[in-house]
């Protein structure tokens, strides 16, 4: 069960750009790495479904009526994500947006809010467009609802 707490200590993404994007957005408190270019991006901590450690990764965000959303876009590669595989078997995640630190609930998005959701994110970043296009996944769309309220 990954919590906010866990973001200090987990591992570092294996990709050496995400895993100093996260790296400079931690040290700073979240003050820097959280907004580029209009795209805003999170840190997400998830616990590693084989070896139960803490794992944490930078992804670009929206938001939905309090909650984030994220896309396990991969690239557009055939496979999921790591940090999807994780959320699936262990759907507690930690998470810091900016500043703020929480305990959130990771859950896959509904049939019924998919296309809304889809469209947002394209938005925001539209290489997912590009990225559906290459693989036969359908690729998930993650809510993540922070726990407690902290919103």
């Amino acid at each position: 069960m990954a919590i906010a707490e866990d973001l200090d200590r987990a591992t570092d993404s294996q990709w050496d750009w995400v895993a100093e994007h996260t790296r400079t957005y931690l040290a700073s408190g979240g003050i820097e790495g959280h907004e580029s270019d209009g795209v805003h991006t999170l840190v997400l901590a998830t616990t590693g479904r084989r070896t139960g450690t803490p794992r944490r990764t930078c992804l670009i965000y929206g938001t939905s009526g309090g909650e984030y959303v994220v896309v396990a876009s991969n690239g557009g590669a055939e496979e999921d994500p790591a940090w999807f595989r994780n959320l699936e078997a262990d759907p507690s995640v930690g998470v810091q947006v900016g500043t703020r630190r929480f305990t959130a609930h990771a859950r896959v998005a509904s049939s019924a809010e998919r296309a809304a959701l889809w469209a947002q994110m394209v938005n925001i970043f539209p290489l997912y467009d590009d990225y559906a296009q290459q693989t036969s996944r359908e690729i998930a769309i993650v809510v993540l609802a922070p726990m407690d309220g902290a919103r």
